[in-house]
């Protein structure tokens, strides 16, 4: 069986983590979609048992949450009438979770907005800390519960809620607009949060490098998740390179380095390693067994 080179993995991984779609990538490096799928999902399964193997007893001080959208297949409205469409078809949301001051994506779960996805990702989150600290989410109910459930009051925990309103436009280039922000109101829910640090202002910048680093999360095109396992293994292979291997601008360090979770800068080769780490063994030929005496 043919193998893809080290240089051709490394430029497949990279693209794909620079936002290119899959089939771009597999025109511009001479491969098959197939080729490039098989890449992606071996990547985003080594990546998602590294963030869970590593990423714990981080002491951190300040958290902000929120919810990014996607879909993957068809949109909700469409999933009824849309053709073979596969399980997980519809709305997606990926919840995150950033550290402040170091920026590293903490948590993330894959899901829809409920509480029941919100409770599983605050259990993760809370998993993966070591020291008390200061949480901000958006005004989504779910959270409240959740909070409550993983941390208890074991937690300074506060709400922000921005406040939107009509813009009085009317053209049609208004709906590609987000509505206009009047002022944000600061709720304190849980313990005593410094209200100057409560902010979402982080994890909203990080959901906008998920948008441009990732195809299947650009609206108005056709680069949509097809399938949810996929969606999946793009995350995981995401988070683990902005955590592990880019290197933040403003840091002039890896967000994992700047946490303390690691004093390595990655590249990607290390990540074609966790590939190949988790790889079958290939056995020898056989050699049958000399049983004379």
């Amino acid at each position: 069986m043919n193998k893809l080179s080290l240089k051709k993995r490394i430029l497949i991984l990279n693209m794909l983590v620079e936002g290119m779609s899959m089939r771009s990538i597999s025109r511009t490096v001479g491969v098959s979609i197939n080729t490039v799928t098989k890449l992606l999902i071996e990547a985003g399964q080594a990546c998602a048992a590294y963030h869970d193997e590593t990423v714990q007893e981080v002491k951190a001080a300040r958290i902000q949450c929120d919810e990014i959208w996607s879909f993957c297949y068809a949109k909700a409205k469409n999933v009824k009438t849309a053709k073979a469409a596969p399980t997980g078809a519809g709305d997606v949301w990926t919840w995150t979770a950033i550290d402040s001051d170091s920026k590293m994506i903490l948590s993330y779960e894959v899901g829809d907005r409920s509480a029941a996805t919100a409770i599983e990702f605050m259990d993760d989150l809370r998993s993966r800390l070591a020291t008390r600290v200061q949480l901000t989410t958006d005004g989504h109910k779910a959270y409240l519960e959740a909070v409550e459930g993983a941390f208890g009051g074991d937690i300074d925990y506060a709400m922000l809620v921005k406040l939107y309103g009509d813009d009085g436009r009317k053209s049609p280039e208004r709906k590609y607009s987000p509505s206009v922000c009047h002022g944000a109101r600061k709720t304190p829910i849980e313990g005593n949060p410094d209200l100057k640090h409560v902010s979402t202002s982080h994890v909203e910048r990080a959901n906008l490098s998920m948008r441009m680093g990732m195809r299947r999360f650009t609206r108005l095109t056709n680069g949509f998740s097809k399938k949810l396992e996929n969606h999946l293994n793009m995350l995981s292979l995401y988070f683990v390179h902005y955590n592990f291997v880019r290197i933040h601008k403003t840091l002039k360090m890896t967000p994992a380095m700047a946490a303390g979770v690691s004093d390595t800068l990655h590249d990607m080769e290390w990540v074609v390693g966790l590939i190949d780490a988790r790889a079958p063994k290939k056995r020898g030929p056989y050699k049958k067994k000399d049983i004379s005496n």
